[in-house]
C-alpha cells in the first residue's frame, strides 16, 4: 500500500514553541517534533544546562504577562510565526488541606500558569496562523479538569477544566478559518518531578518505592493499566495530533490515563 506521509520529515517544514519544554512530557513533546523535521522552539524561567542544542530556548516566567510577551516578541523576530503551539506548560504548587487553606494567591498564581498563560499565548500567535489559514494548538490539560484531587490540588484542577472548556470554545471559532485546536488530558506521568515526589513519600512513610507509587495509584482510584505514563507516551500522541495525519481533527479532548478515570 502506498504510504500516504513520509513520517520521519513530515513536519519539516513547521515551526512549533513548546512551552514548559525543558522538562518531562514538555521536553518529551519537544524532541517529538524535532524528530519529525520541525524548527523547535522551547521556554522555561531557567536554561537548563543539558539543554538540547537543536532547540531555541527562551527564558520566560509564562505566569506574567510581561513573561508571555517577551516569548511572543522574540518568537515572531526570529522565526515570523508559528506553525504549532503546544501550551504544555503548567502545574500546582498549593498547599495540601483542602479549600479552607487556599489563599487569593494561591488561586491566582495556579491560574495564571495553568490558564491565563496559554490563553495569552493564543491571543498572540492566532492572528498569524489565521492568516496563514493554517495551524494547530494544542493545550496540555490534565484529568484533574474532570477527576479532582481537592485535598492537595483543588485550584489546578479548576484551572485545567477552564483550559478544557476554552479549549472546546476556542476551536468553535477558529476551525473554520483553517487553525486546528485539541486537548490532551494526561493523567499521573512518571516525570522526574513525580519520582522524586514518589521518593519523598516513601521517605516519610517508611515504605518501599513500590508501596509509595501504589499508594499514589490508590489515591487516584487505580489505574487499570498498573503503572503512570511515560513522557515519551504522551509525546507521541502529540506527535500525531499536530501532523498532516490529524487534519480532520479538532475541538476534541483526548484523555491519556491508562484507564483511571472510571466512567464514559
Amino acid at each position: 500500500m502506498e504510504q500516504l506521509f513520509n513520517l520521519d520529515n513530515e513536519l519539516s517544514d513547521k515551526t512549533a514553541l513548546v512551552t514548559g519544554g525543558t522538562k518531562g512530557a514538555g521536553k518529551a513533546i519537544a524532541e517529538r517534533l524535532h524528530r519529525a523535521g520541525a524548527t523547535v522552539i522551547v521556554t522555561a524561567r531557567n536554561k537548563p544546562e543539558n539543554q538540547n542544542p537543536h532547540f531555541h530556548f527562551i527564558a520566560a516566567d509564562l505566569s506574567t504577562s510581561e513573561g508571555t510577551e517577551t516569548v511572543i516578541q522574540e518568537v515572531e523576530a526570529k522565526f515570523g510565526s508559528l506553525d504549532i503551539l503546544v501550551n504544555n506548560l503548567g502545574g500546582s504548587e498549593t498547599p495540601g488541606g483542602g479549600f479552607s487553606i487556599l489563599s487569593d494567591k494561591d488561586w491566582e498564581t495556579t491560574f495564571q500558569t495553568n490558564l491565563f498563560a496559554p490563553v495569552r499565548l493564543d491571543r498572540g500567535f492566532l492572528p498569524g496562523m489565521l492568516l496563514k489559514q493554517s495551524g494547530v494548538i494544542v493545550h496540555i490539560a490534565s484529568i484533574q479538569g474532570r477527576l479532582p484531587l481537592y485535598d492537595s490540588t483543588l485550584p489546578y484542577a479548576a484551572a485545567k477544566a477552564g483550559l478544557i472548556n476554552y479549549s472546546k470554545s476556542l476551536s468553535n471559532e477558529v476551525s473554520p478559518r483553517g487553525v486546528r485546536v485539541l486537548t490532551v488530558s494526561p493523567g499521573w506521568i512518571l516525570t522526574d518531578a513525580a519520582v522524586r515526589m514518589v521518593e519523598r513519600i516513601a521517605e516519610s512513610s517508611a515504605t518501599t518505592l513500590d508501596e509509595a507509587t501504589k499508594n499514589v495509584i490508590d489515591a487516584l482510584g487505580g489505574i487499570p493499566f498498573g503503572r503512570p505514563a511515560k513522557p515519551e507516551e504522551i509525546a507521541e500522541f502529540v506527535g500525531f495530533l499536530v501532523s498532516p495525519r490529524a487534519n480532520y481533527l479538532t475541538g476534541t479532548e483526548y484523555i491519556i490515563d491508562g484507564g483511571t478515570i472510571p466512567t464514559v
